[in-house]
């Protein structure tokens, strides 16, 4: 009885560190405004839109994407404002990402897919 509830609490928290390092790792990305570190936690094909503009891309597509978005808007802050999770499961987050002169409203919608969660959506928004 005792291991099953020491394997319950391990997997417990390994579970919740994954999702919660996968956040940590997409605000570590946006610090450094680093499009390569960012796609890493990106679902196989994520919806991108930026100002309204976007599609769906694969993680080579989504890159490029985001590298000439940081070189545009070079990042000064990112902020996580809210962290949620839907009865379903689905793991949401609000932030605030600042650049020199521009500031964005970021929704970010994660997946789990396998034993890991992924962004599945991301949407920057200039407030």
């Amino acid at each position: 009885m005792r291991k099953i509830i020491l394997f319950s609490f391990f997997s417990f928290f390994g579970f919740c560190s994954f999702s919660q390092g996968t956040t940590d790792n997409v605000q570590l990305a946006f610090h450094s405004g680093s499009a390569k570190e960012l796609v890493k936690y990106f679902n196989k094909i994520t919806e991108v839109k930026i100002n309204n503009v976007g599609s769906d891309y694969s993680i080579t597509q989504a890159e490029p994407v985001f590298r000439d978005f940081f070189k545009q808007n070079p990042p000064t802050t990112f902020e996580y404002i809210h962290k949620g999770q839907s009865p379903q499961g689905l793991k949401y987050n609000i932030a605030q990402y600042v650049s020199n002169n521009k500031s964005y409203r970021v929704v970010m919608l994660l997946k789990k897919n396998g034993q890991n969660y992924y962004v599945d959506t991301i949407n920057l928004s200039e407030e």
